[in-house]
């Protein structure tokens, strides 16, 4: 029997967080020993949903709605007005890795963290306003391209490989697809087998497109792993290291290995072009 913490909902007049440190771990239980499932980055929210003692929360993550317990000492929480109101003017860091600088000490900002009420040159944290020197992108001003999604994801190259992880400093398969979308404003979900949900299928490997998502399966038919499609024949995924590799029906040909290492599943479109109301082209997001 799995156990069970505290209450089912905190009854609580702050009943939401946000990080305050460049990165959380997510664990699946409330302990430093237990798996880390995903990640909280600066400035990303979520909502309170259980606590063990006086040292863990369970939340729900704002982005995308994962569920996991997490350190009380690397959140604030905050009440719904603060909560919305850091939804607003809301900007993603672009920079690999860059200072916000505060009155008396500087936080590292990873890129795809998230800057709350950024004015361009400050966003605003719990413990006062923080600069941000760096470039960053507000997600209602950007204009869907796959060859920008192609270019987002080669910034994480040689990131290293870490299960749960969603930054430069370690980041998996899926956390990277994740990351891509959502310096595009594209909220799409945390895990593999939920993310070959979106989309349209590609029949066939050659037919495939810059930004197509290819996914992996293990002996038993099981999802485990997923990349993207950058160019013809070459696929940018996270294994060991973040990484380009030869792709074809087969599946990833790892050339420092000498073998293929994943076998391919299918391959989804994500990203497609439909007309406008002036008869024009422009990319949109195909959910299904």
């Amino acid at each position: 029997m799995p156990k069970k913490y505290g209450k089912k909902i905190i009854q609580s007049e702050d009943p939401f967080a946000i990080c305050i440190v460049a990165i959380a771990p997510l664990r699946a239980r409330p302990s430093h020993s237990e798996e880390q499932v995903s990640q909280l980055l600066i400035g990303e929210q979520a909502m309170i949903l259980d606590r063990k003692g006086k040292h863990w929360y369970k939340v729900r993550t704002e982005w995308d709605n994962y569920v996991g317990w997490i350190d009380a000492k690397q959140i604030h929480l905050i009440d719904e007005e603060d909560f919305e109101k850091n939804k607003e003017h809301a900007a993603f860091a672009l920079e690999l890795v860059q200072g916000a600088m505060g009155a008396e000490f500087s936080i590292p900002v990873t890129i795809g963290a998230t800057l709350p009420r950024f004015d361009g040159i400050s966003c605003k944290m719990p413990f006062g306003k923080m600069t941000y020197s760096g470039q960053a992108i507000f997600a209602d001003t950007l204009e869907l391209d796959e060859y920008r999604l192609v270019k987002l994801g080669l910034k994480y190259i040689h990131a290293p490989y870490q299960w749960g992880g969603r930054s430069p400093f370690g980041i998996d398969g899926s956390g990277l697809i994740q990351m891509i979308f959502k310096l595009a404003g594209i909220r799409i979900p945390r895990d593999s087998d939920k993310q070959i949900a979106l989309g349209e299928l590609v029949d066939f490997p050659s037919d495939a497109q810059p930004a197509d998502l290819a996914f992996f399966e293990d002996t038993k038919g099981n999802i485990v792993h997923v990349g993207m499609i950058i160019e013809e024949s070459k696929i940018l995924h996270a294994y060991g290291k973040v990484r380009q590799d030869y792709f074809d029906h087969h599946g990833i040909y790892n050339s420092d290995l000498g073998k293929y290492t994943h076998k391919l599943r299918i391959i989804k479109r994500v990203i497609v072009r439909e007309k406008n109301m002036d008869g024009a082209l422009s990319a949109v997001v195909s959910e299904s």
